[in-house]
């Protein structure tokens, strides 16, 4: 039998099975490369966002730890008790008759005078029918800078400390402190429930202009504040903000929050407030049986859709505004236009239905930041960017060696 010459067995087109075989090799190597480069351009991205999110020169958060409580109550409950009977002590002095409490948090940075709980504290004073409800007020400490300016100016703190965490420095939006920061809030007020108390939370950059007690909702375990209020106060569709909200304590509630926090790990990188306008549509909440409501931005206003109405307004929050300063700036006209309407006859407030000036410094559309309004946040989106081409890069890469290499002659 003649056998072809060795050129032309070269040069013969590969069998069927040997074309299946290889589309088979390909797939295989392809989804390899992917993962592959899924997961380089995942560590980088990761590595970028802290690099960016550090200002040089920050601590990483290896410090000592913090004492747990303010000093007249360590002197009078001893050091040796535990951080609970601290907790327990200080929110059985603030709590109302019907073991309802007001809780805020704060670090070094928002505690220096002059900034934002000097603010912060000066609206209850300035308020209608707020002043008496500082006492029922307890200020949540995340560092000991914030702990000692603290006791300087109420009577009921507490610190909450975390190990090898520095929570002092400002924490710019969604970066991986500021994460950390507010999921460590939510399991606090968690404990807070687990421990029978309901509680208002408010965010330290919310001004009290009214009791808003009469705005609640009687008989509803969860009522938050909105950044977009969508006109009805059961309506899912409306954008929570995590930053002001009413709990009753109960089973409900407290499975709930430990719900809340544990659903962080589904959605990775996101912060409190997110997650709650992902999960507030899972059945499983429907199940529990707790009742939301939202509250109106008519009472509960803030820079992303302000009360309009100053006759009416009870709160208002420099939210859809990112970064210290800008925050201050606005805050202080803010109040200087409260006080300016308190300043008014009644007939002329009754006139007086807007007169905000603000935003000013906070001012961009809907909550989205710029470059100029948050330079941090606009370098994760370039990380995230970064990561898409670094990917799209590799598989470009990859996918022309591998056809180069399979397009060989056999």
């Amino acid at each position: 039998m003649v056998m072809p010459p060795r050129k032309a067995l070269m040069t013969s087109a590969p069998s069927a099975a040997r074309q299946r075989a290889l589309q088979r090799h390909a797939l295989r190597r392809s989804a390899a490369a992917f993962v592959l480069a899924t997961l380089v351009a995942l560590a980088l991205a990761v590595l970028y966002r802290a690099a960016v999110s550090r200002p040089p020169g920050a601590s990483w958060g290896w410090e000592t730890l913090l004492p747990s409580v303010v000093a007249s109550e360590e002197e009078e409950g001893g050091a040796e008790d535990s951080e609970d009977l601290k907790l327990e002590r200080v929110l059985k002095k603030a709590s109302t008759v019907d073991n309802t409490v007001i809780l805020t948090t704060l670090n070094a940075a928002w505690a220096s005078p002059g900034s934002v709980i000097d603010l912060f504290i000066d609206s209850f004073h300035s308020g209608v029918r707020t002043s008496s409800l500082l006492k029922h007020l307890v200020i949540v400490a995340f560092d000991q800078k914030a702990y000692e300016q603290c006791v300087k100016i109420h009577p009921y703190c507490f610190a909450l400390g975390t190990e090898g965490v520095d929570f002092s420095e400002e924490k710019r939006f969604l970066t991986a402190g500021y994460l950390e920061m507010m999921w460590r809030r939510l399991d606090f007020l968690r404990l807070v429930l687990e421990k029978g108390y309901s509680f208002i939370f408010s965010d330290a950059d919310i001004m009290w202009f009214r009791n808003p007690f009469p705005h609640f909702y009687p008989d509803v375990d969860f009522q938050i504040a909105c950044d977009h209020y969508v006109g009805n106060a059961t309506d899912l569709g409306n954008i929570a903000n995590g930053g002001f909200n009413y709990v009753k304590s109960n089973e409900r509630s407290i499975e709930f929050y430990s719900f809340w926090y544990s659903s962080r790990l589904r959605y990775p990188g996101c912060h409190d407030q997110d997650v709650f306008n992902a999960i507030k549509h899972d059945p499983y909440i429907v199940g529990i049986g707790l009742t939301i409501k939202f509250l109106s931005t008519k009472y509960f206003g803030g820079f992303c859709e302000p009360s309009r109405d100053l006759n009416e307004v009870c709160t208002m929050h420099a939210n859809c505004c990112i970064g210290l300063r800008s925050k201050i700036h606005d805050l202080r006209i803010m109040m200087e236009d409260w006080k300016s309407y308190l300043s008014l006859p009644p007939n002329l407030k009754r006139l007086r239905t807007s007169a905000w000036r603000v935003p000013q410094n906070c001012r961009y559309n809907n909550r989205y930041p710029t470059l100029s309004s948050d330079i941090t946040v606009f370098r994760w989106f370039l990380a995230c960017c970064f990561s898409c081409i670094l990917h799209t890069i590799i598989l470009i890469v990859y996918s022309a060696v591998f056809h180069h290499h399979t397009d060989k002659p056999y």
